[in-house]
């Protein structure tokens, strides 16, 4: 974890109770309010099926794609509720981006893999420009700049989720969510990711999902637990990993349930 988490001066993106049900009548989410801080990891904990990848999702207007998904409450991002019928929420999914936990790139070139999701939303700069800084900022130029025109699915999956970070970063979003996004991946891989996501935080608000407790304790600033589709606690890594406020906090942390 990093060695030193200031408290933070304003939060990017905020729940204000919000709820998520599906179909069944299954309440996944329940009145959680959560903020998250600006050019910070924040990682979200917990046992499975205790809400974290669909609150995660609801942070971008994911839920809105599984059917009979029933979303109340607020997020607010710079000061508007993107939930409001006003809000395209393509628009939102531009500015919030999403790395899921399997690699998904496009079966076409690396190039366009890059190329083809910033002209589908109107980027009309210097797309080798682009392409070039976003696999740079993805860590991965150096390892394809000679296969640019090769499928992109002829990577090893470790390179695969780099570009499907490099995607998500050419549609210049202020905010990146990432689904357990090195749960597929080899131990090596995933240390690739884990450094480029320390990296990653000087430019992007970074909120990630991760079943991996050390993970969450090497990368995150801040870390959120929950349990049941409650919001149990949240706060500094190394606090809440150190001496966390509540008990079923603790009993997690130590592997005495989950």
């Amino acid at each position: 974890m990093p060695e030193e988490t200031k408290s933070p001066d304003s939060f990017i993106i905020e729940t204000k109770d919000l709820s998520i049900t599906y179909g069944d009548g299954h309440e996944a989410v329940k009145h959680v309010s959560l903020g998250f801080p600006e050019r910070n990891v924040t990682a979200i904990i917990g046992p499975s099926g205790c809400g974290k990848s669909t609150l995660l999702r609801a942070l971008n207007r994911m839920n809105e794609l599984i059917p009979n998904t029933r979303t109340s409450g607020e997020v607010i991002y710079r000061a508007q509720n993107i939930y409001n019928s006003s809000i395209d929420p393509v628009i939102i999914r531009r500015q919030i981006g999403m790395v899921f936990q399997k690699p998904n790139p496009f079966p076409k070139s690396v190039y366009q893999n890059i190329a083809w999701a910033a002209k589908v939303h109107g980027y009309a700069g210097d797309m080798d420009d682009l392409v070039e800084m976003s696999l740079r900022k993805a860590a991965l130029w150096e390892e394809v700049k000679d296969k640019l025109k090769k499928n992109a699915l002829a990577l090893s999956g470790g390179q695969q989720q780099r570009l499907c970070i490099a995607r998500a970063i050419a549609l210049q979003p202020e905010v990146i969510l990432m689904d357990e996004p090195t749960s597929a991946l080899d131990p090596i891989a995933s240390s690739y990711i884990e450094d480029l996501i320390s990296e990653l935080r000087k430019d992007y608000t970074i909120v990630i999902v991760t079943h991996n407790m050390q993970q969450a304790g090497r990368i995150s600033d801040y870390t959120a637990f929950m349990l049941m589709g409650d919001l149990v606690e949240v706060g500094p890594t190394r606090k809440l990993f150190i001496s966390p406020s509540d008990e079923r906090t603790e009993r997690y942390l130590t592997g005495r349930f989950g």
